[in-house]
Parts: structure tokens; C-alpha cells; sequence
């Protein structure tokens, strides 16, 4: 496919700007149940109420230098990386599926997995307006042209929360606590709905890989937890973009 005109690209970068600067919001206060329009972005120290020129994406957090205008309070470098990251995805999206529905499902998806690893790596919890928002955005968005289907969209629904719905239950019998957190049950149900059934499995196992390395080392050291919904985030990525030619590649060389 011809890569779309360079002006296009440019201009889902911007875009995929302003959403990374809501999704800062999201993350910021969904986790906490606040409202995402009230009350205005604000200082957490000094209180002060951002002006507009203090909320352009990247280029405010440049100029104050990542410091309250009113206080000088530090601000995080986490701001213009979600933003970076979002126009990243979007202009990537874009440059490589071209305007199709394939791109806008994209764009959806990964803007939402991006605001879920975060959420679940600073507070170990994924928003029920993520996840199951993403299922609703999902499903609807498997009539347009395109896979998966709109039954192949609900399966994969099914599939993946229902997967590790019974992982949850068995492992919860067999230690005597909870195995899986229902974030985690909703979120594999959400990327059921972007890539199908087939889908779903391939983003358990690059998830389970992923969190094997990572964890093992980390929890002979310190004991600490490291969030599911990271991996399985990740293997919801790698999924959505090489997922065909990944099951491809095993079925001619393994099956």
C-alpha cells in the first residue's frame, strides 16, 4: 500500500498530540474517580488553574520547563511522553494502514492500551472506563470494513475475558487468594474485541512471556508485584499490528 500524502501523517501526529494530552487527564484522575472536565486542570500544589497556553502538548512542558508556572512545582516528564507517544501511534497508524478502518481501529486501540499500562503501572489498577469502554469501541467498530467481523469481535469478547476468568477462579481455589484482578479479566476482553479469538490467545502468550522475564527477576530480588495489565497491553500491541503474520509464521513452521 502506498504510504498516504506526508501532510496527512503530520497532521494525525497533531492530533494523536491532543489526545495524548486528555489521555494524561484520564490517567491522572480516573484511577482516583474524578471527573475528567471538572474540575480544570489545575497546580496539585498551589492549587493555580492552568491557563490554555499552559496546556499546549510538549511545547508548554518545554517552555515552563517542566515546572509550575505559579509555584514551581515540578512536573512530571510523563506529560509530554504520553503525548509524544500518542502522536506517535496516531501518525504511525496513519503512515502504515493508511485512512482505512484498520487505522481507526488503531488509533482506538492503542491510545487505550497506552492510558492502561500506565494506569496499572502507577496504581495497579485498570479503569472500568478503559476497558470496558474499549469493548463498546471495539465491538462497534467491527461493523466497519474489515476483520474481525462483528461475531468474530464478540467471540474474541468472550474468549478473552473468559479465559482468564477461569484462570482467576481455579487460581484463586488453588492458593487460597485472588490469581487475577478483574481489570485484567476486562481488559483481555476488550482486546478480544479489536483482534478476534485467535487474536486473544497470541496476546496471552506474548503477555505470560513478557511478564515471565519480567517478574521473576524482579520478585527474587524484592518480593515486589509487577501489574499483568502491562504485558498484556504489550501483547495486545504486538498482536493488533504482526498478530496475522505471527500465527502465519508458527502455522507453516510448527503446526
Amino acid at each position: 500500500m502506498t504510504p498516504p500524502p506526508t501532510q496527512w501523517v503530520i497532521l494525525a501526529g497533531l492530533l494523536g498530540l491532543l489526545v495524548g494530552s486528555f489521555l494524561n487527564v484520564a490517567i491522572l484522575r480516573l484511577p482516583a474517580d474524578m471527573s475528567l472536565v471538572r474540575p480544570r486542570s489545575h497546580c496539585p500544589r498551589c492549587g493555580g488553574t492552568l491557563k490554555w497556553y499552559h496546556n499546549i502538548p510538549v511545547v508548554s512542558w518545554l517552555t515552563l520547563r517542566g515546572r509550575c508556572a505559579f509555584c514551581g512545582e515540578r512536573i512530571s516528564v510523563q506529560y509530554p511522553i504520553v503525548e509524544l507517544a500518542t502522536a506517535g501511534i496516531w501518525a504511525g497508524s496513519v503512515y502504515a494502514f493508511g485512512f482505512t478502518p484498520h487505522a481507526a481501529q488503531a488509533v482506538v486501540m492503542m491510545s487505550i492500551l497506552l492510558a492502561v499500562a500506565i494506569t496499572d503501572g502507577r496504581e495497579y489498577v485498570i479503569p472500568d472506563e478503559l476497558s470496558l469502554g474499549g469493548v463498546i469501541a471495539g465491538l462497534a467498530m467491527s461493523f466497519l470494513p474489515g476483520t474481525p467481523t462483528p461475531v468474530g469481535s464478540l467471540i474474541g469478547v468472550l474468549v478473552g475475558g473468559g479465559v482468564l476468568w477461569v484462570i482467576a477462579v481455579i487460581g484463586t481455589k488453588m492458593f487460597g487468594e485472588d490469581a487475577m484482578g478483574g481489570g485484567d479479566i476486562k481488559l483481555m476482553a476488550m482486546i478480544g474485541a479489536f483482534v478476534g479469538w485467535q487474536g486473544t490467545l497470541l496476546t496471552l502468550f506474548i503477555g505470560a512471556i513478557l511478564a515471565t522475564i519480567v517478574f521473576v527477576p524482579i520478585n527474587l530480588r524484592s518480593k515486589k508485584l509487577v501489574p499483568f495489565g502491562i504485558f498484556l497491553a504489550i501483547g495486545g500491541a504486538v498482536t493488533f499490528v504482526w498478530g496475522e503474520w505471527l500465527l502465519d509464521w508458527y502455522l507453516r513452521g510448527f503446526a
